[in-house]
């Protein structure tokens, strides 16, 4: 192999390895194996899971050309999950990452959608998602400053998220993203890293929040989107609709 070959598969693995999705999820302390997109995809007949399934074989991302775009609701060419994962309102679900890289500074953002039925067979295009959790800027003190990433980073690239105890039981999809923001100085330079589930929550009130279309979440010059980590940082304006309280 060339010197030349060898430095180019080097870099392409190197840009794969850079990147990362959600591997499983943990539920009422049940373990549920996510869609294991480097393995998955290449499969002529993949396990059944909770997670939706992505052609994103790179590992890559989604950025501001695609905000209006199915793509940025449950990753590229996302295809309902067959599975659903268990929890009750009011308990929290532990979401576990392969690991992310810490160049990758950025907020980490959860949002649920109910399906009004079949999580397994809804048109991803006509769920409203309403934000549920959302944590950005630790400390900007040293640019480009600390941030959920690395708080993502430091637990072992989990991440834990508690299911509101005033939502209605049902059938919802959890939509949950890191946003890395290490080119976001720039229009349409901030990386999406949408990952989505089902779940079937019990228990709950009998709040309905009002959702936003996947689509309609962000636009590619929203202060938190397009923003610069590398300048002063005092205060860092988390993208898309108001967390539901």
């Amino acid at each position: 192999m060339t010197l030349l070959k060898l430095s180019t598969l080097l870099a392409s693995a190197s840009l794969v390895a850079g990147h990362a999705y959600v591997s499983s999820i943990v539920a009422d302390g049940k373990n549920y194996t996510g869609y294991i997109v480097d393995k998955y995809a290449y499969m002529e007949d993949p396990p059944a899971s909770v997670g939706w399934a992505t052609t994103a074989t790179d590992l890559g991302f989604e950025d501001g050309t695609e905000y209006q775009d199915p793509n940025i609701i449950c990753h590229r060419d996302g295809v309902n999950a067959a599975l659903s994962a268990t929890v009750t309102a009011g308990s929290s679900i532990d979401i576990q990452w392969t690991p992310w890289p810490d160049s990758h500074h950025g907020p980490l953002i959860t949002y649920l959608a109910s399906c009004n039925g079949d999580c397994s067979t809804v048109d991803k295009a006509t769920l409203e998602f309403f934000k549920i959790e959302q944590e950005g800027l630790i400390d900007g003190t040293n640019p480009p400053g600390t941030w959920a990433s690395d708080d993502l980073i430091a637990a072992g690239n989990r991440w834990t998220v508690r299911i509101p105890t005033t939502i209605a039981a049902g059938n919802y999809v959890m939509r949950h993203e890191i946003i890395a923001l290490h080119s976001a100085g720039q229009e349409n330079g901030a990386q999406n890293y949408p990952q989505c589930f089902n779940l079937e929550v019990t228990g709950g009130g009998s709040d309905v929040p009002d959702g936003t279309l996947g689509v309609e979440l962000y636009t590619s010059t929203d202060p938190g989107i397009l923003f610069d980590i590398y300048s002063t940082l005092t205060d860092y304006p988390i993208p898309g609709p108001a967390l539901y309280a």
